[in-house]
């Protein structure tokens, strides 16, 4: 396998693994982050999730079956928004020790060189 197949592998995986999780941890930790934001409507919030979890799928699936610049460009999109979006719901991620929003800069590499190698 080449090192440019096992990352856009190993990024599915993870967007695959992010919806499942979301959707796993919908009433929990996904709940509580919104709630920390301001999104106290139950209904609201979990649309919210709901429709990241799809996003989250379809780029995951995506990466893996039909995998293209354009869905490398999408995941960044997307991933630098969610980004910006959690920094303002709780700039305190930036601080956890599992840093969940310090891993967005290598996956952002990942996808630029995922992009720029694709068609």
């Amino acid at each position: 396998m080449t090192p440019l197949k096992a990352m856009r592998f190993s990024l599915a995986f993870v967007w695959l693994a992010t919806a499942l999780v979301s959707v796993l941890e919908r009433h929990g930790q996904a709940a509580q982050l919104l709630a920390s934001g301001g999104i106290h409507d139950d209904a609201v919030a979990q649309s919210l999730i709901l429709s990241g979890a799809f996003v989250d799928a379809a780029l995951g699936l995506f990466m893996l079956l039909r995998p293209a610049r354009a869905v490398f460009l999408a995941a960044l999109a997307v991933m630098l928004s969610m980004t910006v979006i959690a920094t303002v719901v709780d700039s305190a991620l930036w601080l956890a020790p599992l840093g969940p929003l310090t891993k967005n800069f290598p996956i952002a590499v990942a996808l630029y060189i995922l992009a720029r190698a694709s068609k």
